[in-house]
């Protein structure tokens, strides 16, 4: 009986730490590669380096969390970079016919939150597989932008131009609204996760769906919420684009989906659902954008080596948990 019980211990203090695994080596891999930039680069240990890789990806982190939420239940949404793209494109149309952008960000914050209802109640209650619904969302979002117009819409409002000009210094180093915008949202997803029932649904539903309706929780009203928040995470992520670009326009974050995937899968999150934390998606939204500050350092590669870089990340994390499950079943 003390051998069962014993060996039972084990088990259960072993498996907290393999689902570390994976947030771990995200973790290795981020001081590693900021380690070979400061060995390579002059220039490359300076604390705003660091700090422009959050200021340059504020928009893809708030993105990435409400992606978190999805892929812990086991699902996908490809709409995310359409629904920054339509944000974008109605926040530019409203901020141009006089509207003031304070008003328009309920607005914009509503049609992505409309949106990922929509996507959630249909994967819910007509039984579709996330893949289709989302990829129907993706067309639908992208194709609005194009009735909105055609061309891209500078935004102008002085307002709005002061707010993404502004930096908050502190300690001779700076950063951007965007930033502390996704901090906070990133703050708050977590505590989401770790402290609400809808965060331990969530993690259950990932984890066995048939047994989170046996045990009684609610399935269905927790993946219309997730794809809900997915929305409307979409929807700010594209606010602070904004931010970026100072204009709304239809082809703005086109392969976004694919980034926020990148960055969730690469910060530890399992594809399949049930394992994951926000920390390692922040984490691996600073390991996209350190590979694109090495690149730009280098000066010699093309840009599309971001893309083969992050290409061969996906595989060997997704080996990586593969092996990380095995050995925990």
């Amino acid at each position: 009986m003390s051998t069962t019980f014993e060996s039972l211990q084990k088990r259960v203090i072993r498996r907290p730490q393999q689902r570390h695994i994976p947030v771990l080596a995200t973790l290795a891999l981020l001081c590693v590669m900021y380690g070979a930039g400061v060995v390579r680069y002059t220039g490359f240990s300076d604390t705003q380096i660091v700090l422009n890789v959050f200021i340059d990806n504020g928009f893809l982190l708030v993105v990435g969390v409400g992606m978190t939420f999805v892929i812990l239940t086991g699902g996908i949404d490809l709409s995310v970079g359409a629904v920054v793209a339509l944000t974008t494109m109605i926040f530019a149309s409203l901020v141009r016919a006089g509207w003031s952008p304070i008003a328009v960000l309920p607005v914009v914050l509503l049609v992505g939150a409309l949106i990922g209802l929509a996507m959630g109640s249909i994967i819910h209650f007509f039984d579709i597989q996330p893949f289709i619904a989302t990829l129907a969302g993706m067309f639908l979002a992208r194709g609005l932008c194009y009735v909105i117009s055609t061309e891209a819409i500078r935004i102008d409002n002085a307002l709005w131009t002061s707010l993404a000009d502004y930096k908050i210094r502190f300690g001779g180093f700076h950063i951007s609204w965007s930033v502390v915008i996704a901090l906070v949202v990133v703050l708050v997803g977590a505590y989401v996760l770790a402290y609400t029932r809808l965060g331990r649904n969530i993690y259950a539903i990932g984890g066995n769906q048939q047994s989170a309706l046996l045990m009684g929780l609610p399935v269905g009203r927790t993946k219309i919420a997730v794809y809900t928040i997915s929305g409307v995470c979409s929807a700010l992520g594209g606010v602070l684009l904004t931010f970026y670009t100072s204009s709304g326009y239809g082809l703005h974050a086109l392969g976004m989906e694919l980034d926020a995937i990148a960055a969730v899968v690469i910060g530890g999150t399992v594809l399949t659902g049930g394992s994951g934390f926000l920390f390692g998606t922040v984490l691996g939204v600073l390991v996209l954008g350190l590979i694109q500050t090495i690149i730009t350092f280098e000066g010699t590669l093309s840009s599309w080596w971001t893309k083969i870089v992050i290409g061969a990340l996906l595989f060997a994390f997704i080996v990586l948990q593969r092996a990380v499950a095995r050995r925990t079943s």
